[in-house]
């Protein structure tokens, strides 16, 4: 059984996935990528200097990792994310 520390985490993650579209591999690893950052920055043993508690500098890290990658097979990604939602 997981904790309700846990579950509320999940949760909150989950919706702010919901503004983070689906689409191709690069996309989707975005939305993984972004998933592992953001549960680690809510978590209580979080170095909150590597793991901000911010959903707007995680999704930026997340960018900038999966930009990388991306660039490495000589791929332009343009991530797909509710603007309004998050201020970056």
């Amino acid at each position: 059984m997981i904790s309700r520390k846990l579950f509320e985490m999940r949760e909150k993650v989950k919706q702010e996935l919901e503004h983070i579209y689906r689409g191709d591999v690069y996309q989707n690893m975005l939305r993984n990528y972004y998933y592992n950052l953001r549960m680690a920055s809510l978590g209580k043993k979080a170095d909150k200097e590597k793991y901000p508690n911010d959903k707007n500098r995680i999704l930026k890290m997340s960018i900038e990792m999966i930009k990388k990658w991306a660039k490495e097979d000589k791929i332009d990604f343009k991530p797909n994310y509710d603007r309004n939602f998050f201020k970056i």
